[in-house]
């Protein structure tokens, strides 16, 4: 396999075509940073679970949710700030997402967190993405 540019997007895609295929669950690469993306996904109840693989401990396996008739919980996933384009948001200008129904996760100088925990953190940073 080729070298991954944009992990969180990888992450993103892989979440997006288990759905589509209604799996139940998807293993990622682990990094930092998707474990905080994936735990944000978690509290906020995209996900039902997730653990790092016992078979490999550089992966990390997502439980997905669905509704009653198979259809996912997660309606869009969309990456906005990528390598070649980086964007910011002051803490005045933090995204809604979907009027405040879908979150964006936002890397700050606090962490990676939500918007409303930015918004209550009183912080901006680089909107990572979108998830409604």
């Amino acid at each position: 396999m080729g070298v991954i540019t944009d992990p969180i997007a990888d992450l993103l895609t892989r979440i997006r075509n288990a759905m589509t295929a209604h799996h139940d669950t998807v293993s990622v690469p682990v990094s930092r940073v998707k474990l905080e993306i994936v735990k944000i996904l978690k509290a906020e109840g995209f996900i039902a679970d997730f653990d790092t693989d016992k078979k490999a401990p550089e992966a990390i396996r997502i439980h997905l949710r669905y509704g009653e008739r198979k259809q996912g919980i997660i309606s869009g996933l969309r990456r906005v700030s990528r390598p070649g384009l980086r964007i910011y948001a002051r803490r005045a200008d933090v995204p809604r997402v979907q009027g405040g129904l879908g979150v964006a996760i936002i890397s700050t100088s606090h962490g990676i967190m939500t918007d409303r925990e930015a918004r209550r953190a009183g912080v901006g940073g680089e909107v990572l993405c979108y998830i409604w």
